[in-house]
């Protein structure tokens, strides 16, 4: 019997319908900026799939668009311009940025009220603590379809693949949070598919093509694929392949997030969900906040 197959695409418009839902009920349209500096082909079409969203969903968007040499002190003058506007809930800064640049100096320059992307310090810090609003969006959308498929994951074990800051270790904070086992791999873990046939759920985010094969897989386990890689399609194009060796997968599995369709639209949508969030929660620290949504 074949897996089920997740659905990130019906999952997402779910998120994306609530979140329209209550930024109309704001007095004024939450407020997204996009920082993007280069020209990687990839970054701009999540960019523009990004703005799309956010546009359908009744937000007030931005792009600001760098030249590949604009150094880093340009990239921290527009981050600074946008931490001092009020009309602007949300900060993205979308990554890689360009060499020399340093990412960490970066995310740090971003208000953790306005850090929508979930990666300032300070946001990570609230997120181990089980305290934190702003979760990375990876992490976040890759919990909504795990509870898609197990409501309750106390008693489980999980294991993630790869420990980046932006996907790995939180998807193991909000694992660990939901009572969940969790062991967390990287590129130094030895015999990691011997670990991953002991898990109920695996979540891999390495950027590897089909490193997960069918005989890691425990019967019935749920496996989410983060990967995205763009490979040779054949026919002088390229498509997108994830970590797992989807067709030997599918045979083993209990349920499955497909490539492209399963992480990706949720990663989107949680965007959305945080800057929703963020100018709610802004408002209601400041003098004549807004009402809480119901």
């Amino acid at each position: 019997m074949l897996a089920e197959i997740i659905d990130g695409r019906a999952q997402a418009r779910l998120v994306l319908e609530q979140v329209a839902a209550g930024a109309s009920k704001l007095p004024r349209p939450p407020g997204l900026a996009v920082i993007i500096a280069g020209d990687d082909p990839a970054s701009h079409v999540y960019v523009r799939s990004k703005v799309r969203r956010a546009t359908e969903v009744g937000f007030h968007t931005e792009k600001i668009q760098l030249p590949e040499d604009c150094g880093e002190a340009r990239i921290l003058e527009e981050v600074a311009k946008l931490n001092a506007r009020d009309e602007i809930d949300g900060i993205l800064v979308q990554l890689p940025l360009p060499k020399g640049v340093n990412t960490l100096r970066v995310m740090a320059a971003v208000d953790p009220a306005k850090d929508v992307d979930g990666l300032h310090a300070l946001n990570a810090g609230m997120l181990t603590q089980g305290s934190g609003e702003l979760i990375p969006c990876t992490p976040s959308g890759c919990m909504k379809l795990i509870k898609s498929v197990i409501p309750d994951l106390t008693g489980t074990h999980s294991v993630v693949i790869g420990a980046s800051n932006i996907v790995g270790k939180p998807m193991a904070a909000l694992l660990l949070a939901e009572h969940s086992t969790v062991t967390l791999c990287h590129i130094h873990t030895r015999d990691t598919q011997f670990v991953c046939r002991g898990a109920d759920i695996i979540v891999s985010a390495v950027g590897k093509p089909g490193l997960v094969r069918g005989d890691w897989i425990k019967p019935r386990a749920v496996v989410i694929d983060v990967g995205t890689t763009r490979v040779p399609d054949g026919k002088g194009g390229f498509k997108l392949k994830g970590d797992v060796e989807f067709d030997e997968a599918v045979k083993v599995a209990g349920a499955i997030t497909p490539v492209p369709g399963g992480v990706g639209p949720m990663t989107i949508a949680c965007l959305m969900e945080n800057t929703l969030t963020a100018a709610i929660a802004r408002r209601e620290r400041a003098e004549g906040a807004w009402p809480v949504l119901s």
